[in-house]
């Protein structure tokens, strides 16, 4: 069996489940950035990923206390009026705004693969610089990964800096046509066993929300979440999305439906950093 698939037996016993509580996109503004170290800080959520290049890094940067924080990398910016670009200027990685393309297909047309890997290692290297105890690795709009010559820039840098990763669910790899856990696994590179988005959960209340904790296969499930609290400026960068976003602060909010779920379930809230020892004692 595959380090990728060994994760989870691992970490915890025959037939046991536990989750990974991700916040994506911090950086990205202000509110969010305070809703996701609330999360982090009040039991609703475990870990986060970190936008380098958004507009509002620096700031998750000085609010930063020690939490469990990966880098999402990033290679789009894919709101009309809110823009960000990267790091390194990288000509293949522009779009005709000075910022990154807005959509993932654009960006495999058009990216130079050295290009991304200096710019996908300097957002990195700027998150590590800037004090973060890196914990994981994830790709903004992780569909960008789902190309086998991304995939293999994404783990060239996890084995390089002995991180663990977002992956597709095993279930996901007969749509992509290639075996993306288990050339993971070949290089030692650890992963979650599924993702879920928070579709079928935001809407819960109470007991339900225990009742769909307790309805996740064994082992370890991430589910990821942007939150952000409901302000002019969101609604102006996301006309059509703002309210999923506020959805998702409700449920991660300290005493909200899902901390108080995984309390009274039992059900153990990991972080990525549980992942990343377990990947560097192998090494």
């Amino acid at each position: 069996m595959s380090p990728a698939r060994r994760a989870a037996p691992a970490l915890l016993g025959e037939g046991e489940r536990a989750v990974v509580v991700c916040l994506d996109d911090l950086g990205f503004s202000h509110g969010a950035n305070g809703a996701i170290y609330e999360a982090l800080r009040g039991g609703g959520a475990s870990s986060a990923g970190l936008m380098v290049p958004a507009p509002w890094a620096r700031g998750a940067a000085a609010a930063y206390r020690g939490e469990d924080v990966g880098v999402h990398l990033t290679l789009n910016a894919e709101l009309d009026l809110y823009r960000w670009g990267p790091l390194t200027h990288a000509p293949s990685l522009l779009d005709g705004d000075g910022g990154f393309p807005r959509t993932v297909h654009d960006a495999w047309e058009h990216a130079d693969l050295d290009e991304v890997r200096r710019e996908w290692r300097a957002q990195i290297e700027r998150a590590i610089y800037w004090g973060f105890d890196v914990s994981h690795l994830a790709a903004h709009l992780h569909s960008v990964t789902e190309r086998p010559e991304f995939l293999d820039v994404y783990l060239d840098l996890a084995e390089e800096f002995r991180l663990p990763v977002r992956l597709p669910s095993a279930g996901e790899e007969a749509r992509l046509g290639f075996p993306v856990r288990d050339l993971a696994g070949e290089r030692g590179v650890l992963a979650p066993e599924r993702m879920v988005g928070a579709e079928g959960l935001v809407d819960l209340e109470g007991p339900a929300v225990a009742a769909w904790l307790h309805a996740l296969p064994p082992g370890l499930t991430e589910v990821r979440l942007q939150p952000a609290p409901d302000t002019a400026d969101l609604r102006a960068a996301l006309p059509g999305g703002w309210m999923a976003r506020v959805a998702h602060q409700r449920l991660v909010a300290p005493g909200g439906p899902l901390a108080t779920a995984l309390a009274s379930t039992g059900i153990p809230l990991v972080g990525y950093r549980a992942l990343r020892a377990l990947m560097r004692s192998e090494t």
